[in-house]
């Protein structure tokens, strides 16, 4: 079930979760925070940091096609009105869940490529909501990402993915909290997250949302003109991760 979760956790930043959760950027050319744990500068180590036993467990893949981290980058400063709030979604995701008979016994992990992420596709800001309809400006939408992959914010070139794994869960199949391990930009932190799951013999899918400071991971905002218009420090990681049997 932790692989359920785990995945929902996170398509977290992811928010991160995702979240991973993935997750920020200026739009201009612009629950249970644990320890703060500085990784190696190896850009690799998250990947490879815990991988549970699947000794009597089913191992399911994550489906990239259909799995889905979503994350809300709202304006601030007092400027706000000047700027444009941003979805920003994951692709090429990759991981596999560990299916026990009780969601306490089963496990999971998932990679996010950072150099994945899509801002404002239009598709991607209509489904996150109503107050997302209006499109933003192609260069605006270009100046965000840039500005998310520097080095102040997620690094793409140090850091080129944000893990997710299971610690813990408690809960049953219906309705579990997930307490995940998020390393983003070379820092660990713990979350508990609430996930729903469906569960099938060939497949499960996890549903979920986060809250993610980017602060806590070594991020900067985004801003300008001495902080009139910037990016919440606050990010809404919201996913749908499936796993299916390979």
């Amino acid at each position: 079930m932790l692989a359920n979760a785990g995945l929902r956790a996170a398509k977290a930043a992811s928010a991160a979760l995702i979240a991973t959760i993935v997750l920020v950027a200026g739009c201009r050319t612009a629950p249970h925070a644990g320890p703060v744990v500085p990784t190696a500068t190896s850009p690799r180590l998250a990947t490879t940091a815990v991988i549970p036993s699947a000794t009597g467990k089913q191992a399911l893949r994550v489906d990239a096609d259909r799995t889905v981290v979503t994350v809300i980058v709202r304006r601030a400063g007092p400027l706000a009105r000047l700027g444009h709030d941003h979805v920003i979604t994951s692709t090429n995701e990759s991981g596999t869940a560990w299916l026990a008979a009780t969601p306490a016994d089963s496990s999971f992990e998932l990679q996010l490529p950072v150099e994945g992420f899509t801002v404002d596709l239009p598709e991607a800001r209509a489904a996150a909501g109503a107050e997302f309809a209006a499109p933003v400006p192609d260069d605006a939408r270009e100046g965000t990402r840039r500005n998310m992959l520097r080095s102040e914010v997620l690094d793409a070139a140090q850091y080129p993915a944000i893990s997710l794994r299971s610690v813990a869960v408690d809960g049953d199949w219906l309705q579990s909290t997930v307490r995940v391990a998020v390393v983003l930009k070379g820092v660990e932190r713990e979350q508990e997250i609430p996930v729903t799951i469906e569960r099938e013999p060939d497949r499960i899918v996890a549903r979920g949302s986060l809250q993610l400071k980017q602060t806590d991971h070594g991020m900067t905002p985004f801003s300008v003109g001495g902080g009139a218009i910037q990016v919440a420090d606050t990010l809404e990681i919201r996913f749908e991760i499936w796993a299916i049997a390979p």
